[in-house]
């Protein structure tokens, strides 16, 4: 028998990672003090003084993962992970921000994250931002991501002010994202449930699910996922609490009329759509698969903040699932989702046996 090491030829691809972009924030905070400061007042209200504390220490002792190349892809190697797709903090959304606001900080962050994948084109993908509160800069602002810094798509909140994911405007928006092949990243920041969530932060644990699952409704009820099928729209935090409970909307879409403006069963578009595998235990992680197919789960960390995991892949193998399945989730869905976005260097490299 050879002596050789074990190779791994696929490479294991994390869609969930954030980079923190100070600069703009400040910007941002001096081009529209009042606006800024009734934002962070909402935000302190939302969350609570203790979570509000503990964040703030949390981002201080991750800053520099959070902000610097090296750290980001020293820890990558650490955890095992080959090629990491990074979106800006959803603390960069800005959902209050005017119209002339929103969509310079837009462009910023695009041209910030694709500076910083630029750094690692053999390791990282960009997805960039656009104003979701303003629907008519939204295909503007997609456009500058993807064809003006070659990104791969754009990362979206769950709601901003009035504007739903079903909303009528969003129609253009949903419609070039298809013509450009681009990826369309769900991820909440904040929950209209304000205070009722601003203890034992509840305003994530819980907030972030519910926000997930009422998104995920409105895109599925409203017939989004029936007029754009070719929509590559992968949700966060494994879709929240919607995934393994659509049997109440199936009961609905049966039973009310009001419900039924998709075509099929609500629980059916699960295999439309895409999720990361952050649920923390491997049994929502089997349950999230047998749920939505082995097909349509990716591995995301949340890196780096606290609310993720450091030890993706482990995660992923705990789960016990079917040889199969395991290497879709780690790495083959998101070889498809990607196609010719994923970095083809470390895939050579990786198939080669050039990587660890």
């Amino acid at each position: 028998m050879s002596g050789a090491p074990t190779q791994r030829v696929e490479p294991v691809v994390d869609v969930h990672a954030h980079l923190l972009l100070p600069a703009l924030q400040q910007a941002v905070a001096e081009r529209d003090p009042e606006g800024f400061a009734a934002a962070q007042a909402l935000e302190a209200r939302r969350n609570g003084p203790e979570s509000l504390a503990a964040s703030g220490r949390m981002i201080g002792e991750r800053m520099p993962l959070l902000t610097s190349l090296d750290a980001r892809l020293a820890e990558m190697d650490r955890q095992g992970v080959d090629v990491q797709v990074v979106s800006p903090s959803p603390s960069h959304y800005y959902p209050w921000a005017s119209e002339e606001l929103a969509t310079w900080a837009a462009r910023e962050a695009n041209r910030a994250i694709a500076e910083h994948v630029a750094g690692a084109p053999d390791r990282l993908v960009g997805l960039g931002l656009v104003p979701l509160q303003h629907p008519d800069l939204l295909i503007a602002a997609l456009e500058d991501a993807v064809v003006g810094h070659g990104l791969a798509g754009v990362e979206l909140s769950s709601f901003a002010g009035e504007v739903e994911l079903s909303d009528e405007r969003l129609e253009p928006f949903w419609a070039r994202a298809v013509e450009l092949d681009a990826i369309v990243f769900l991820h909440p920041f904040g929950c209209s449930l304000d205070e009722r969530l601003d203890r034992f932060y509840l305003s994530n644990t819980v907030g972030q699910p519910v926000e997930n699952a009422v998104a995920l409704s409105h895109l599925i009820f409203s017939g989004v996922m029936d007029r754009h099928p070719g929509l590559k729209l992968v949700a966060a935090h494994g879709g929240g609490y919607l995934p393994t409970f659509l049997g109440r909307s199936d009961h609905a879409w049966q039973v009310r009329p009001e419900a039924h403006g998709c075509r099929d069963l609500p629980s059916s578009y699960l295999r439309r759509l895409r999720f990361d595998s952050l649920v923390h235990t491997p049994g929502a992680l089997r349950a999230l698969v047998e749920a939505a197919g082995a097909d349509r789960v990716l591995v995301g960390t949340d890196y780096p903040f606290d609310m993720g995991v450091d030890d993706p892949v482990d995660r992923v193998r705990e789960a016990a699932l079917d040889a199969s399945a395991e290497r879709a989730v780690l790495s083959g869905n998101a070889v498809e989702l990607l196609g010719s976005r994923l970095p083809t260097g470390r895939v050579r490299a990786v198939a080669a046996g050039g990587v660890a």
